[in-house]
């Protein structure tokens, strides 16, 4: 029997929804919910994820204010931009789009936004908080991959999680998160340097495979019933689609949903499900400033 497929597309327009709803309420009271999102250069699939961010914005009736900024800007420019933003109350949530040009210290510019204002998940302080449980801005992936598994109804409470990837925008992060008591789950993060990785995953009750490359995980690598995430997302080069190029992610999919219980398909698996979750970081951020407690 195959794989139940989970519908990103499905839970994501229903966090989004709530997110709305919820919105609308929050302007009654005189406060919209603003997000900047700086894109810096022209960067096709930088240019495709803030599009659909912005698109995001305008149906959850949320403020934007989206900065594009010439590739050739400089660090300090940035910076500036950035200090103008943490210091201007009606933004509520500030999103550098990465990766940034080479000649722009990405860790300098995340450490830049206000704690407060990250809605990505990516400063010190809200990674800090992550690790030791209190309350943060969580990294959007890895807690979107949580509340997928947790609407297909899959049990954590005591299952073997293999994480393969560390970095950190989701390996590390979603490791975490799958350990903290509420999820409940034994962890192992597998890397490059993991040694007989086809072993470890075959032991796993929940995969994620957050690799960035195609075929990582086959189907002789998944134990039967499994619950697969495949958080990849790789152009491939095909002549027949328009683009010139398909989608695909880290898993074999067709193969790999005929032993699995449930599993994610790419597109339209976990990448909604970032967009819906950076919406909801976005409203706790502005309920947040205007010292209200989260719905």
């Amino acid at each position: 029997m195959s794989a139940v497929i989970i519908d990103g597309k499905d839970i994501a327009a229903k966090v989004r929804a709530q997110v709305a709803a919820e919105t609308a309420e929050l302007k009654q009271q005189g406060i919209t919910p603003c997000l900047a999102v700086i894109l810096v250069g022209n960067n096709p699939a930088s240019v495709s994820y803030v599009t659909g961010k912005r698109k995001a914005l305008a149906e959850a009736g949320m403020a934007d204010r989206s900065i594009l900024l010439d590739e050739q800007v400089t660090e300090a420019e940035l910076l500036a931009q950035i200090d103008a933003l943490n210091n201007d109350p009606t933004v509520h949530g500030i999103l550098v789009q990465l990766p940034l040009p080479q000649h722009i210290n990405e860790d300098k510019v995340i450490m830049a936004i206000r704690p407060e204002k990250d809605v990505d998940g990516f400063h010190p302080v809200n990674v800090g908080n992550l690790v030791i449980g209190r309350p943060g801005f969580l990294p959007c992936t890895p807690h979107g991959i949580i509340v997928l598994l947790r609407t297909a109804g899959v049990v954590t409470d005591g299952a073997r999680a293999v994480v393969i990837g560390r970095s950190n925008i989701v390996g590390k992060p979603v490791s975490l998160l799958l350990a903290r008591r509420d999820c409940n789950c034994t962890v192992t993060l597998c890397h490059t340097g993991t040694k007989d990785l086809a072993r470890i995953t075959k032991e796993a009750d929940i995969l994620i495979a957050a690799a960035g490359r195609p075929m990582t995980v086959t189907a002789d690598m998944v134990k039967p019933g499994a619950a697969v995430i495949d958080v990849g997302v790789n152009r491939i080069p095909d002549s027949t689609k328009k683009s010139g190029f398909r989608l695909t992610g880290d898993v074999d999919y067709e193969r790999v949903k005929e032993i699995a219980s449930v599993i994610t398909p790419v597109p339209g698996g976990v990448g909604p499900m970032t967009i819906a979750m950076l919406m909801q970081n976005t409203l706790i951020a502005a309920r947040n400033a205007a010292g209200l407690a989260h719905c």
